[in-house]
């Protein structure tokens, strides 16, 4: 069972106007000290409404309390890599008996070796890992061996999945592309979700130069039937490398990702996110033939693969081990499918009392569900996100998405829900009186973007 940190005479009011005073000052502070204020762009000022908790100061479980000492329930969970809950005790200390013994050496930690058949004994089809600190190193370096395996230039990825790297090859696809050069961006194709006639039209137009394939195996969408065995089938005929993102299905559709949950086994894997609880690692997995040529164990070319100061930092990988453990030991997954269920029925009830069908609608599978908010003509908007994540907030809830932890406990989650059917109280006036009327600021805007 989750771990619950909520006291029993704690309750949230149904609406509160909170101080938000320091997190100003500390806001003002970052922007002249830090480009954009933050060092993730979805964590950035422009991604919130304007009265929003701009600091977090620490967290226990699924609450958070800001800089101000406003304390939330909280959704997203550090971007999905906290899956377990913030702070949670078993984590913590196996990383810090680690950090004890030191983080860092001339030589590899034999901590490196645990963690790596720990990882590999619950990814299927996968011979060889190697740790980094981040998703976009491990993406970066799969794409990197399958050009070398290949000796193919070209990158496929699906053009309906919002992120996949801060390196070129990926954001020289996006509006953001400013500082990369035409050449790199050229080298990255695009393919829709679903649509294994235009991956193959692709692989038509290119004959013979494509390296590889990346996408995430499920995101805001199921795939069709057959449509990952077939993508995986295309790849072998073609010659080519089939990469899975597995940075948010891993350790959440399954432990061993959405691969294992849908029964297709990529050539290369990546996961990070969750397999440490918030602790910085990242892992490249996959078949052994593509993997060695990292190594020194080939004849051909040497492929500079992941070489970083800090990529088997000892206590994040401590950390890892722990949370597999933790795994293995209590059906985490389950509890966030279970979890995410409930909360998905309390909101849908609540869209219906509304008379919302249309307008907001839950996605995605229990276990990772995010938000969709239209306006009066049915459109996608930006507005309305940002009034609905407003509204939360003055319920206590901060939800950029519904994405639950192992610490979402059924008190959170029905306090949840009442948060959601005042602040669809508010949507449903917003609709027929105009969002205006009941929006404090400026709108939220995509991160992908030309111009601020």
């Amino acid at each position: 069972m989750a771990q619950v940190y909520l006291s029993p005479d704690l309750t949230f009011p149904r609406s509160v106007k909170r101080d938000y005073s320091r997190s100003a000052a500390l806001r003002h502070r970052a922007h002249r000290l830090i480009p954009g204020g933050c060092h993730t762009y979805a964590k950035g000022d422009d991604q919130y409404p304007e009265k929003a908790p701009a600091f977090i100061a620490r967290g226990q479980g699924c609450h958070v309390w800001d800089a101000d000492g406003n304390e939330f329930i909280e959704y997203g969970m550090g971007l999905r890599a906290v899956t377990l809950g913030h702070a949670y005790e078993p984590v913590l200390q196996a990383a810090y008996r680690q950090m004890l013994l030191g983080a860092n050496f001339t030589r590899p930690a034999s901590v490196e070796i645990e963690a790596a058949e720990r990882v590999l004994e619950v990814i299927d089809g996968a011979d060889m890992v190697k740790f980094a600190k981040n998703g976009s190193d491990v993406t970066t370096a799969a794409v990197k061996l399958a050009r070398a395996y290949t000796g193919r230039d070209l990158i496929a990825i699906c053009k309906d999945q919002p992120f996949f790297s801060i390196d070129d090859w990926f954001i020289g696809t996006t509006e953001m592309k400013s500082g990369i050069p035409t050449q790199v961006s050229n080298l990255t194709l695009a393919f829709p979700y679903n649509d294994l006639s235009a991956l193959r039209q692709l692989f038509d137009q290119y004959r013979g130069r494509i390296a590889g394939v990346i996408l995430e195996a499920e995101a805001g969408t199921p795939p069709h039937p057959g449509f990952l065995s077939g993508v995986k089938l295309l790849c072998e005929q073609q010659g080519a490398v089939l990469i899975f993102d597995e940075m948010i299905t891993g350790f959440r559709w399954h432990v061993g990702g959405a691969q294992k949950f849908h029964g297709v086994v990529p050539h290369l894997s990546t996961f990070g996110k969750a397999i440490g609880n918030g602790f910085a690692v990242a892992a490249l997995t996959g078949k052994r033939e593509i993997m060695r040529l990292g190594g020194l164990e080939h004849d051909r070319d040497r492929v500079f693969l992941l070489s970083t100061t800090h990529g088997a930092e000892t206590h994040s990988l401590a950390a890892a081990i722990e949370t597999i453990r933790i795994y293995d030991e209590q059906d985490v997954v389950g509890f966030l499918w279970q979890q995410g269920e409930l909360l998905r029925r309390l909101v849908d009830r609540s869209i219906a009392e509304n008379c919302l069908e249309g307008f907001f609608e839950l996605r995605g599978r229990p276990c990772n569900l995010v938000f969709a908010t239209r306006d009066e003509s049915y459109n996608p908007s930006q507005s309305f996100r940002t009034l609905f994540m407003q509204e939360m907030i003055r319920r206590g809830v901060i939800a950029p998405s519904f994405v639950v932890s192992f610490s979402h406990s059924d008190r959170d989650i029905e306090q949840t829900a009442e948060a959601v059917f005042d602040a669809l109280v508010v949507y449903r006036k917003a609709l027929d009186e105009g969002v205006d009327k009941y929006l404090e600021g400026r709108p939220v805007k995509p991160v992908f973007r030309k111009r601020n």
